[in-house]
């Protein structure tokens, strides 16, 4: 996913623009309701010929791909067609919950982990638990975050398809000028400040600090897990990244600001920007760049897993996952085909992954045809250390002030403490009025 737009739209994806939509179609008034008897779970279709809808919000490469996908899959089952339609992620949010209600809602749609129970608690998506039972999916076949950020209150609402999440760039043209070793980038506090320093010293800014979600607020989830921290207390009903391993993960990303590792007031995307120009030399940024950089002709750019500034492993992640919205017809062959086309996609993993993705499923992500694709192996290395988003309707709602604090001190308006401090309130407010207008 190389396309800044793309970023941007999912960053209203999930949070308030996700819940102002659903409130203004006045959620749904069904309960939500597997697909009819019979079928089984889309391990074969063997029906009549059916036309189904897929919505997606793959507006950049992986929206190309997913296309080639969907052509290959209609020439090879003439009896289903798949018929697909992009939107931004903004406007399918909009989209989905009114074309739902209206009984016009597509039959296969795919979100990303943290929209998912938002769209269960307003009986947008329905249970899929067949899919899984049927194809004989369990936990161990993936990582366990990716696995249960499926489930919403003790039912299966996604298919896993990907993971997503954040590594190490960094411009090994510019690490040789400057002395270092380009084919050893820093795994350690230690190393990483050892690097800056060589860095400064030839005149170069090397970890520009973004104060924006996307990367500085990821790149913040991150070092508050690597401290020991979370983001919200077991529950999910309490904000914790206020707390001291929160404050050490902030105080250092300042710091990098304060003691002129970073320029002040980067822009949005100018991290990734300077990192391409030769300017920045690490960027903390999402697996969707890969593609992007391994294109430059100007700088040699590699990828590497995250260095642990604190004392543990610990990523920003997030998955897409296949959803079957609520249909009022109940078409058992359109449904049961619907099953049949997420279970072919979820298999073709070295195809995905070409649009910068690792498959999902354990087996799939060790498969020869994906350990080809080295750019993306140290992301899947890291799979093992990504959190995710919590299984919390208008969970969006909430992070959005993490990302607010975050930008106030990586900007130098706040110390880190008071910043975390007032989103985290804030957030606790959010989350109580959440738990009452969601339910429990």
């Amino acid at each position: 996913m190389s396309e800044f737009s793309r970023r941007r739209f999912l960053a209203l994806s999930g949070g308030a623009g996700t819940a102002l939509a659903l409130a203004a179609c006045g959620g749904t008034s069904k309960a939500p309701q597997a697909a009819p008897a019979g079928g089984n779970g889309g391990a074969s279709y063997s029906g009549p010929n059916v036309t189904i809808s897929f919505w997606n919000g793959w507006t950049g490469s992986d929206g190309e791909t997913a296309q080639a996908m969907v052509d290959q899959f209609n020439k090879a089952n003439p009896n289903v067609q798949v018929k697909m339609n992009v939107f931004q992620w903004a406007d399918f949010f909009t989209k989905l919950p009114a074309a739902v209600q209206s009984g016009n809602g597509p039959d296969v749609a795919a979100m990303h982990i943290d929209d998912m129970p938002t769209q269960a608690a307003q009986q947008v998506i329905v249970p899929l638990d067949d899919i899984a039972s049927a194809l004989g999916l369990k936990e161990s076949d993936f990582a366990p975050a990716v696995w249960n950020g499926g489930v919403y209150q003790g039912k299966r609402y996604g298919i896993p398809i990907d993971v997503h999440n954040l590594g190490l760039y960094y411009n090994k043209t510019v690490m040789e000028k400057a002395g270092l070793d380009p084919n050893k980038p820093p795994t350690t506090k230690d190393e990483y400040m050892s690097q800056l320093d060589t860095l400064k010293s030839k005149g170069i800014q090397g970890s520009w600090v973004s104060p924006f979600q996307f990367t500085g607020g990821f790149q913040f989830e991150s070092l508050l897990w690597q401290f020991g921290g979370d983001v919200f207390s077991s529950d999910n009903a309490t904000a914790t990244w206020n707390s001291d391993a929160g404050v050490q993960a902030l105080t250092w990303m300042v710091d990098l600001v304060k003691n002129g590792y970073s320029p002040k007031n980067v822009g949005q995307d100018a991290d990734y920007i300077a990192l391409k120009n030769g300017r920045n030399v690490f960027n903390w940024q999402g697996i969707w760049q890969v593609n992007d950089v391994t294109a430059l002709k100007t700088y040699e750019i590699g990828t590497a897993p995250l260095p642990k500034i604190g004392s543990t492993g610990g990523v920003w992640g997030n998955s897409h996952q296949f959803v079957l919205p609520r249909k009022k017809d109940n078409d058992a062959n359109k449904a049961n085909a619907s099953r049949f086309f997420i279970n072919w996609f979820t298999q073709q993993a070295a195809a995905w992954a070409k649009s910068a993705k690792v498959p999902a499923r354990n087996d799939l992500a060790q498969s020869a045809d994906f350990k080809a694709l080295t750019s993306l192996q140290s992301f899947a290395a890291d799979v093992q250390y990504t959190h995710f988003p919590p299984s919390v309707a208008g969970i969006g709602d909430a992070l959005a002030q993490l990302y607010t604090g975050v930008q106030s001190a990586v900007l130098l308006k706040q110390d880190p403490a008071a910043a975390l401090t007032s989103a985290a309130d804030k957030a606790n407010k959010i989350l109580a009025d959440n738990k009452k207008k969601y339910g429990a």
